[in-house]
């Protein structure tokens, strides 16, 4: 329905600030198509398909073929029997009938309705035609061809490319296909988000939420959930950071530098990375500043997939262990198909009935039979970034947004997307990433770090804001230093250069 209301009414400042002023700010803008719509064809679409995604879990390839929705298309996964994982339009080629209905072979799957048989690259290997017209079928197998996407498994998640089939990039196995220490593992999870994917994928770029709302002194009246507050980075993640948002890697990513003050003596300083354009790998959780540390590298590593324009999947790896853990909170138990450990409010679902030492029968008097309106009181309560994010609306408006000083990191990683996505920076387009990639023979080094540093409080608050800012930086620099190192080598090269840091600051 057309807008009839007169433009000045919501073109005056003075208006949109006066009190009780609803009326001047109650239409609301269209949101942005360029970096919000994924479909075939838009150019964050064609962009995002140039890439390397992952689009399910193992776990859900089953003896059944699995329905999924990717950058807005219908498609099939499954493994056939031979062990082969295939990614199939989900509409048969033929008369359009669901493949989420057919049979799993040895070679292929095959088409409940009139038993056509494609393989994993889309190839018909079987038309069902009558006896002694065989060559009729084989000819009318190779006139068609299913839609079809390259896979692979990995580490419990199944990724998949959908772009032009000559211009398939190397898969990034970022630090040597993500590395971990010694005793630690890579454990799959998704988490399905009812909204857009930027403004998921916003969130992993804004640091400061933590702050307020993953913070137990914001819920009310204590109906908290045990795993959520205080626990997730514990106190010293309720710091406000002093953020530095530095574009590294010629553009291609953006490393989002925090530093928060432990005590008199000790700086946190945790790096994390972004990605285009979906990717964001995160430092440490839980780190309650205690002990020194350099150079402690992932614990989550994620991607943000629109599954369409108003629905997105977060997927990835937690990555468990004492290497990692050393508060050894993390359970594995909790992280997997919609569930993860750091967060109830992290995934759609509350999944069970208590939230920290409070049962539902402990709160207010709701209705019998009201389950979903229990769980909605207690995420009232409680939110975590599930609500915050999907509040924002089905596509978020940017235009509506009043953005602050912290808001730096997610404005800056829009504005390396856009200028992706309309080649005014080469090197972040899809040819200059796959170039890049195969420089690094596949292997790209990540920013991703958490530090605990010797460096004591400054005597004067502008000092002491000064002193945060240069050591953020210099931590920045120091790992972008590292890049023409390997391995332990690069590790220990990093290490070495805090040590000369905290000893310039003693």
């Amino acid at each position: 329905m057309m807008n009839t209301k007169p433009e000045t009414n919501n073109s005056k400042k003075s208006d949109k600030l006066r009190p009780y002023g609803g009326y001047f700010t109650n239409v609301v803008p269209e949101h942005d198509p360029e970096l919000t719509e994924t479909g075939p064809g838009t150019p964050m679409g064609e962009y995002m398909r140039t890439f390397w995604h992952p689009v399910c879990m193992s776990m859900e390839l089953t003896d059944t073929p699995r329905f999924i929705k990717i950058l807005g298309e219908e498609l099939v996964v499954f493994r056939d029997k031979s062990g082969r994982v295939g990614v199939l339009h989900a509409h048969c080629v033929h008369r359009g009938a669901s493949l989420e209905y057919g049979s799993i072979q040895e070679k292929g799957i095959k088409c409940c309705y009139h038993g056509m048989v494609f393989d994993v690259d889309g190839t018909c290997l079987h038309v069902p035609y009558p006896s002694g017209e065989e060559k009729e079928a084989e000819k009318f197998a190779c006139s068609i061809q299913q839609g079809a996407y390259k896979a692979f498994e990995r580490h419990g998640l199944v990724f998949a490319y959908m772009g032009h089939p000559d211009k398939e990039p190397p898969f990034p196995e970022w630090e040597e296909n993500f590395t971990v220490m010694e005793g630690d593992e890579l454990v799959p999870y998704s988490n399905f988000q009812h909204c857009n994917w930027l403004q998921v994928q916003d969130n992993a770029a804004d640091n400061y939420h933590p702050t307020a709302l993953h913070a137990k002194r914001n819920v009310v009246n204590g109906h908290y959930q045990g795993t959520t507050f205080d626990e997730v980075g514990a106190a010293s993640m309720e710091v406000g950071p002093d953020m530095q948002f530095i574009p590294v890697q010629g553009g291609r990513s953006l490393a989002c530098a925090g530093a928060r003050r432990v005590d008199g003596e000790k700086l946190f300083i945790r790096v994390q990375h972004q990605v285009l354009p979906n990717l964001s790998l995160h430092a440490y959780t839980s780190e309650d500043g205690s002990k020194r540390k350099h150079f402690s590298r992932f614990h989550i590593v994620r991607w943000t997939v629109p599954v369409d324009d108003e629905n997105s999947k977060m997927i990835g790896w937690r990555v468990m262990g004492p290497g990692i853990d050393t508060r050894g909170v993390g359970d594995k138990s909790l992280v997997g198909y919609e569930t993860i450990d750091f967060l109830e409010g992290q995934v759609a679902m509350r999944r069970n009935e208590r939230f920290g030492d409070y049962a539902l029968e402990d709160l207010p008097p709701i209705p019998a039979n009201h389950r979903e309106r229990d769980c909605y009181k207690a995420a009232q309560y409680a939110p975590g970034d599930y609500e915050a994010i999907i509040s924002q609306r089905p596509i978020a408006v940017h235009q509506l947004e009043n953005p602050t000083k912290f808001d730096a990191g997610l404005y800056l990683f829009r504005k390396l997307l856009r200028d992706a996505v309309r080649g005014k920076n080469p090197a972040a387009t899809a040819e200059g990433f796959k170039t890049w990639l195969e420089e690094y023979g596949g292997n790209p080094h990540s920013y991703c770090s958490g530090n605990v540093l010797e460096v004591p409080e400054a005597d004067e608050p502008e000092e002491e804001v000064a002193r945060r800012r240069h050591v953020a930086k210099t931590v920045v620099g120091i790992i972008t230093d590292s890049d023409g190192y390997q391995g332990d080598e690069r590790a220990e090269y990093v290490r070495r250069r805090m040590d000369e840091l905290e000893t310039h600051y003693k």
